[in-house]
């Protein structure tokens, strides 16, 4: 995995380059925490390459380990939901392309998202996957998508175009692709005028209840678990990645 680094006004903007889908596994996990860890003032804004923000959990790298894999995995992903959505300094997604499952969860876990026109689907198709939500990935979900949406959205299980996305709370803005990362920048420079200390506590007492939900969900993350390890999500995982590859 590869994340780019460059500096626009004195924002941090991380490219990921991480195949070819920028698919969230253990790697994908690890290193984007090391990198935000590294970013320890100022803001920073997260985006993709080419047509793809990120298009969620490595499903093919989830059938290839099997159980052993999901065992390991699952609280790894739990980790990194919980260090990028408490990210103390303020943080801006430029959604340049597909943002789905895990993708569209990680762009919703920051302060701000800006999505490119034009610039593919967002949503979460767990359950029509087959598979439950994470604890923290639910509760990210939870935080980011208005009341009167969010059954749709989570049950529905649809994507949805950058318009769609923006009259359900998924987005922010919609903006045109060459302007994407200006426009990211300068949403992200504009958070980081504001007093850091206060900020950082502002962001902090914002978040804070469904951080503690999160990490106090060891019961329902057990049961996901054992669910996500199970043949029958496996097959329906297989199915799923069988039908979508093949239309793709």
């Amino acid at each position: 995995m590869v994340i780019r680094v460059e500096h626009r006004g004195g924002v941090a903007v991380l490219h990921i380059e991480h195949g070819k889908a920028n698919a969230i596994d253990i790697e994908f996990c690890e290193q984007l925490t090391t990198e935000l860890r590294r970013q320890t003032d100022g803001a920073v804004v997260l985006t993709g390459r080419g047509s793809i923000f990120s298009a969620g959990v490595d499903l093919l790298r989830v059938l290839d380990g099997g159980a052993d894999y999901v065992r390991r995995f699952l609280p790894i992903l739990g980790k990194f939901c919980e260090t990028v959505f408490g990210f103390p300094q303020p943080l801006v997604t430029a959604i340049n392309g597909h943002a789905i499952a895990g993708g569209c969860v990680l762009a919703c876990m920051a302060d701000w998202r800006i999505m490119a026109l034009d610039g593919g689907q967002i949503g979460v198709p767990e359950l029509r996957v087959g598979v439950p939500y994470p604890v923290a990935a639910l509760e990210v979900m939870r935080f980011a998508v208005p009341r009167r949406y969010f059954s749709d959205v989570v049950y529905g299980g649809d994507s949805y175009d950058p318009a769609a996305a923006l009259t359900r709370g998924l987005v922010d803005e919609v903006v045109e692709p060459d302007d994407l990362l200006d426009r990211a920048a300068a949403a992200a420079k504009r958070m980081a005028t504001r007093v850091p200390e206060s900020f950082q506590l502002t962001k902090a007492q914002v978040r804070s209840p469904t951080l503690q939900r999160m990490r106090s969900g060891a019961t329902h993350d057990a049961k996901v678990l054992d669910i996500w390890m199970s043949d029958a999500t496996l097959a329906a995982i297989r199915t799923y990645v069988s039908r979508t590859f093949k239309r793709r």
